[in-house]
């Protein structure tokens, strides 16, 4: 890849915030882009299985790799959620999901889940500078409560998975 994706998506939303490219197809392109993209890594690491592990160049990192499923078996869920938001973890926290033998649906709802918080996330530093500090009072309402709708929408969503997912947990124990 000649440049990573969150660069792009930077570059993207400050065309976005300059008025060159319409917003909502680009949010559901980046969204749609990252799911995709993480599912792909999911299946390799389930088709490469545990054993790769034990072959070059993982076999030199058993530590790191023990480490690796120890974390996933207590923070599954929450390692693939928080995992898209940080640059170092994120190309191989879905491979080593699937290497772990993640449920696959448990996965799937903390991918889209993630991708729909990250892409508007990744988008707005590039549509902020675009904008300009001195204009954003001067937004509209209407901008601002899309804004606000789609933040509360998807913080809800996964408030409601998240508590599903420990009552379930819980009820195991």
């Amino acid at each position: 890849m000649v440049l990573p994706g969150t660069t792009v998506l930077i570059i993207v939303g400050g065309l976005v915030g300059a008025g060159i490219i319409q917003p909502l197809p680009v949010v559901l392109a980046a969204m749609v882009g990252a799911a995709i993209g993480d599912t792909i890594s999911y299946f390799l690491g389930k088709w490469l299985g545990r054993g790769v592990v034990h072959k070059w160049p993982l076999n030199r990192y058993r530590r790191e790799v023990a480490r690796a499923r120890l974390f996933f078996q207590r923070y599954g869920f929450a390692a693939v959620f928080v995992g898209r938001f940080f640059g170092p973890v994120r190309a191989t926290v879905p491979l080593v999901a699937g290497m772990m033998g993640m449920h696959r649906r448990r996965f799937q709802i903390a991918n889209i889940l993630s991708a729909i918080i990250w892409a508007p996330v990744v988008l707005s530093p590039g549509w902020l500078v675009a904008k300009g500090a001195g204009s954003i009072p001067e937004l509209d309402v209407t901008s601002l409560f899309g804004l606000a709708a789609i933040g509360v929408v998807a913080l809800i969503i996964t408030a409601v998975i998240a508590l599903k997912l420990w009552r379930r947990r819980t009820a195991r124990a």
